[in-house]
């Protein structure tokens, strides 16, 4: 008995922190649409998936930031950004009116029932996970002026 729950715990923590690939999990577009997750990324460029929610600062500051520069990463990098949205059911309502204000010219999904987020372990946001199709390459957490500077420099790196 102890060997199966020695198992377990190895299977577990091998997932948790050695995950290599993306879930294809269940994500919800702004229109509301149900799709699956690898049918958002693309093929052919490093994705930059960022989890965020309309209640976090350092979230929003991320992804103004990277806003702000975003039209020169795609003329200097091979690069998407997906914005995914960790919002309950409580503050979902928020999301289209802020991105409305914030005219971000990413794509945005909403993990509804967090599927991805656990998924992940995900446990503190802001939360970046660089991707090359569904192979995870590069994570970060949290937020700090600049930290947009650093997060170019690790992608030139993995191009």
């Amino acid at each position: 008995m102890k060997h199966i729950f020695f198992i377990l715990f190895i299977s577990m923590s091998l997932l948790s922190f050695g995950q290599k690939t993306i879930p294809n999990t269940e994500v919800t577009t702004l229109n509301g649409k149900k799709a699956k997750l690898y049918d958002q990324i693309s093929k052919d460029k490093i994705t930059i998936l960022s989890f965020w929610a309309t209640w976090c600062v350092p979230c929003i500051n991320e992804l103004d930031a990277i806003s702000e520069i975003y039209e020169e990463w795609q003329d200097d990098l091979n690069v998407e950004i997906i914005a995914i949205s960790i919002d309950d059911s409580r503050s979902k309502k928020r999301i289209k009116p802020l991105i409305n204000g914030k005219g971000w010219e990413y794509k945005v999904l909403i993990d509804k029932n967090q599927a991805l987020k656990r998924a992940l372990n995900i446990s503190v946001i802001p939360h970046v996970i660089v991707l090359k199709d569904s192979k995870i390459l590069y994570r970060h957490t949290g937020y700090t002026p600049g930290a947009e500077e650093e997060l170019y420099k690790k992608i030139k790196e993995l191009e």
